[in-house]
């Protein structure tokens, strides 16, 4: 029989969308989740699975919350190193920070300093999974599936595609061999899509740093490889949208222009799309196209407030997160207390269970990857996380607060990481059934 391991805590773990059903979560106050060679067993009562699995190794989190690891939809890899950095609004901040980052990436070894770091800041903060976004520089996406492949990472990436409107030292035709990014990222895919836990995604930056030429072929690269993922920004920054116009004026609206070239599918997924027109939110519904909500970049580079209710009640699918450096954090807890915010100015109240829903199972749903991650459904892999909502101080005097009123309770716990939760709150990450990250300073008080 091969090993088995046993986590004991509070399990947790969403197996429908709230939107859809009044059930969907399991918790078990006192549970146990099931793994051998990296995958989940089943989950349930700690009592009945230790007496199933008497020989299974236990590794006891009594008093902590197992849950799945959270699931970041959009996150630019080489923007590490410019988090937090005092900026304008969107067009500024990428000449001012972005551009000049990415210049450091043409050194491959710098590449995959950086790629370590930056998967590894990702397990801090209990993210599991990922859709990112390299640089113009064809190594700095093999940085990103070397090391998330020694993990066994879920790791959804490409090299961005830029052929105009941005420095020369960052544009294809500079930096690629191809001079046109096409047959670099087809080289790419040919290497690294769907080897192990790698999916490829084919990346336009923008519509603004494209050329249509280079729209419609990374469109055509899609056709070539149907099962890849497109990953893009549209709609972010009212000034990015008047540069579009100006750009494309003979396309009806943003969106057409990405319609145009071949890019809207249901394995798109669109950044931001803070500013859509009812008719774009009708098309990106029609496409099942994914639109990546980022709350805290939305805030932090002033480009304005999505509106999640208008995208449910077109039925998009929509998901959440950092849109880092632009988002000035890695925490996707912070990403939903931020969420939270955006929405209840708008007049939606924004539940437990969808926003725990848009950094979990709804987007593994989305993805097509439900039955890998964003769960524990039996054969899935163990990516998950342990979670000590009282780590924050003021976690633990408001956990305190609750019991006496007996209101700790597990919706309770887990707004309260949504709204003041960190890091701190990550105790251990696990991939695939390993242990990546260990929080010593409160494992061990």
């Amino acid at each position: 029989m091969n090993p088995v391991d046993l986590y004991r805590g509070e399990i947790f773990y969403l197996t429908d969308s709230p939107l859809d059903k009044e059930t969907f979560y399991t918790y078990i106050a006192d549970g146990a989740l099931v793994v051998s060679e990296g995958h989940i067993l089943e989950s349930g009562p700690y009592s009945g699975m230790w007496q199933k699995y008497p020989q299974a190794f236990l590794h006891d989190y009594s008093g902590m919350i197992i849950m799945p690891g959270m699931i970041d939809a959009h996150i630019h890899f080489p923007q590490l190193n410019i988090v937090g950095m005092y900026g304008k609004k969107l067009l500024d901040w990428l000449n001012n920070y972005t551009f000049p980052s990415e210049k450091d990436f043409n050194d491959s070894a710098y590449s995959d300093y950086m790629a370590e770091q930056f998967v590894n800041t990702l397990f801090r903060n209990g993210t599991t999974a990922c859709v990112a976004y390299a640089t113009v520089h064809p190594h700095t996406a093999e940085s990103l599936f070397r090391v998330a492949s020694r993990y066994n990472m879920a790791m959804l990436a490409g090299k961005v595609l830029m052929d105009t409107n941005a420095p020369d030292y960052l544009l294809d035709t500079n930096v690629c061999k191809s001079k046109d990014g096409i047959e670099e990222s087809r080289r790419l895919i040919c290497k690294w899509h769907k080897r192990g836990r790698n999916r490829y995604a084919i990346t336009p930056r923008f519509a603004v740093t494209s050329t249509p030429h280079q729209l419609a072929e990374a469109g055509k690269l899609h056709q070539e490889f149907p099962d890849t993922f497109i990953q893009t920004h549209l709609s972010e920054n009212r000034s990015e949208i008047d540069t579009v116009r100006s750009l494309f004026p003979k396309s009806k609206d943003y969106l057409d222009i990405y319609e145009r070239s071949g890019l809207v599918s249901e394995r798109t997924i669109f950044g931001h799309c803070v500013y859509l027109s009812d008719d774009e939110r009708k098309r990106i519904a029609e496409a099942k196209a994914i639109v990546a909500h980022c709350p805290v970049s939305n805030s932090f580079l002033g480009s304005g407030l999505m509106n999640l209710e208008q995208m449910n009640r077109a039925n998009i699918q929509t998901v959440f997160a950092t849109d880092v450096a632009g988002g000035n954090t890695f925490s996707m807890l912070k990403v939903m207390g931020e969420a939270y915010k955006v929405q209840l100015l708008q007049n939606y109240s924004l539940s437990v269970g969808e926003t725990l829903y848009r950094a979990t199972l709804g987007t593994a749903l989305s993805l097509g990857l439900e039955k890998e991650m964003g769960s524990f459904v039996p054969g899935s892999f163990a990516d998950f996380i342990v979670i000590a909502p009282e780590a924050v101080p003021e976690l633990a005097l408001r956990g305190a607060y609750l019991s006496e009123k007996e209101e700790w309770n597990i919706e309770n716990k887990l707004f309260g990481l949504m709204a003041s939760g960190d890091d701190r709150c990550i105790q251990a990450t696990y991939i695939a059934g390993n242990k990546v990250y260990t929080n010593n300073s409160c494992l061990n008080r």
